[in-house]
């Protein structure tokens, strides 16, 4: 019987993680989607051919309660585009259903094929008391390629070191995750990401209780990923760090309120349209049908597609 593997042979978290339970879903942050058949793309248009994901008339929300309504629309290949809206308004909800976590109650949500995602939740989602070291949540990345028992080759710890010189955390392999600040915390996720390099980024809330220093290098990072022309999705909160970094966005009020260009989607009148959506909201909204709503067509934003649609049950603008 061979010598019993050393904490540079085997992936050495891989014990303590049968414990996590909901965490080991969250941060291992690679979900595949249901693969589509053929005749799903068959189906549809030429202005999709360029799509890395498509809505299909989505609504997604938790038990009989919708959070996000008929969604519609495409994510273009190596666009970079930030979510924005109210707290409550389904950004989240809508990460949650790209990567698979949530189903759809309604329509669907289709990946190109071939398309790999690399999803990180919001920081809350983490239980920050496990007992892990940096490394051993960076290495998560490799799950993909390894597996949970997987070897961890020399490959593997130049990679992971790699990583985080890449977010400027070069010599915290070792300490727990525990002691990280937030801004810290979020660079090992981003680390994480890195080593996953997937085709796909979705990013909930990543500049969410981090400093100043640590929002500038995280979008330099995000920066470099749409310039390798990766398909980049963030919620985002700021609306100036929006106007200033990212070229598109989606206003979601439960539905969507605009969708396209940045500067044209954060129109004073769009904004408070969506305010006004979301006010109107009740927690308990009804499982709506969309007025003259044509399912079978997809719209393409990539040219700042203004969202002015109103569905039978839910608000209307003022």
């Amino acid at each position: 019987m061979g010598a019993k593997p050393t904490e540079h042979d085997e992936l050495t978290w891989a014990p303590q993680f049968r414990r996590i339970g909901l965490l080991t879903n969250v941060i291992t942050s690679h979900i595949d989607l249901a693969a589509c058949s053929s005749a799903d793309f068959r189906a549809t248009d030429r202005l999709m051919t360029n799509a890395c994901l498509t809505f299909r008339d989505l609504t997604l929300g938790y038990g009989s309660h919708p959070a996000i309504h008929h969604l519609d629309g495409t994510i273009r290949r190596g666009s970079l585009t930030a979510v924005v809206g109210a707290n409550g308004s389904g950004k989240s909800t809508l990460m949650k259903g790209i990567v698979g976590v949530l189903k759809p109650m309604a329509g669907s949500v289709i990946r190109a094929p071939g398309v790999h995602a690399a999803y990180l939740p919001q920081q809350s989602e983490l239980d920050r008391s496990f007992p892990a070291r940096v490394v051993d949540l960076v290495s998560l990345g490799l799950w993909p390629k390894r597996g949970m028992l997987g070897r961890y080759t020399k490959e593997d710890r130049e990679s992971v070191s790699q990583a985080l010189m890449a977010v400027g955390l070069g010599g915290f392999e070792k300490r727990p995750i525990d002691t990280l600040s937030g801004g810290q915390l979020q660079r090992t996720l981003f680390a994480r990401v890195l080593l996953q390099d997937a085709d796909l980024i979705l990013l909930d809330e990543p500049f969410n209780a981090v400093d100043a220093k640590t929002v500038g290098d995280l979008i330099a990072l995000i920066k470099r990923w749409h310039g390798e022309e990766r398909t980049i999705m963030v919620v985002v909160h700021d609306l100036d760090l929006v106007r200033q970094n990212f070229p598109e966005t989606l206003l979601l009020a439960r539905q969507p309120v605009a969708w396209g260009e940045t500067k044209e989607t954060l129109r004073p009148e769009n904004l408070l349209r969506a305010r006004r959506f979301h006010e109107a909201w009740e927690e308990n909204a009804p499982w709506c049908e969309p007025e003259g709503h044509d399912h079978g067509q997809g719209h393409d934003h990539a040219h700042g597609h203004d969202h002015g649609h109103h569905h039978g049950s839910g608000p209307r603008a003022a």
